[in-house]
């Protein structure tokens, strides 16, 4: 069995499929369900496959092997469409993607409209980043996404605009408030305003405002207009950087320490990489 086993993954490999899912398996080889999944773990203990999720498997090369496992980027797609979840890469690999050279992504980020436990293969994780369903519905469409291409096929991932509100939004997991700035820094000139301010309604207020601030600190000017419609309708002012104590020090170098335009406590100094 684990010879016939063997010959489907060359068979796959050859067709430039990196995955197979117990079902496929089945099908193609004809055999139970516990003869497989005894082949399976022997070639999973062997390093010719990988099981990051129940019933899915990626097949691992020997490149991948040397290198700490396959990106995800070639198998996320089929995982994905295996469990039935919707996605998009973004964040840190998005930024990356989309040419932010100081972002070093040192973990795989995807956006979900579930909550999911992360997944792992060798030294290649995956981190699942909630957002909830009705926004992620709303947001999760061709005008806001682009493709990322590997030797596998496509991956969904985050177009500028959608980029630019997942790190503000998800700033705990961009490196913090000032991996978003820096993030914004690098890609928000590239920014469709009319996109941008559509995909905006979707997110919550302060995100927008402390987006819009950051874009107008570093210059942006078409892009954080496009935003100031729906700051206007804020209510009270919130911290730029919810997570950080105020520095009592900051009010000097900002005036008053507040951004009215954007309604902003300004409690922490933007710093990024020049």
């Amino acid at each position: 069995m684990i010879n016939a086993l063997d010959q489907l993954l060359d068979q796959r490999l050859g067709h430039g499929r990196y995955h197979l899912t117990k079902a496929e398996a089945l099908t193609a080889l004809g055999v139970s369900a516990t003869a497989f999944n005894a082949a399976a773990a022997r070639l999973v203990r062997q390093r010719r496959l990988a099981r990051p999720k129940q019933g899915f498997f990626v097949i691992l090369r020997p490149e991948d092997r040397v290198g700490g496992g396959p990106d995800p980027a070639r198998w996320i797609d089929p995982l994905m469409r295996h469990i039935g979840v919707d996605y998009r890469v973004s964040l840190l690999r998005a930024a990356a993607f989309h040419g932010s050279s100081h972002q070093a992504a040192q973990v795989f980020q995807a956006i979900v409209p579930r909550q999911l436990r992360p997944v792992a293969i060798e030294r290649q994780r995956v981190e699942f980043v909630y957002q909830a369903a009705d926004a992620f519905a709303a947001v999760n469409q061709q005008p806001w996404l682009d493709q990322l291409k590997t030797d596998a096929g496509f991956a969904k991932v985050a177009g500028v605009e959608l980029l630019l509100l997942d790190a503000v939004r998800y700033f705990h997991q961009s490196a913090g408030l000032n991996g978003a700035a820096q993030i914004v820094h690098d890609l928000g000139g590239r920014a469709s305003p009319q996109k941008l301010a559509r995909a905006a309604t979707s997110y919550e207020n302060s995100v927008v405002r402390r987006l819009g601030y950051l874009l107008e600190h570093f210059g942006y000017a078409r892009q954080a207009a496009s935003l100031r419609p729906q700051a206007k309708k804020a209510k009270s002012l919130k911290p730029l950087d919810p997570s950080a104590r105020i520095v009592p020090s900051l009010a000097a170098s900002v005036g008053d320490g507040e951004s009215h335009a954007w309604k902003l406590h300004l409690n922490v100094p933007v710093e990024i990489d020049a």
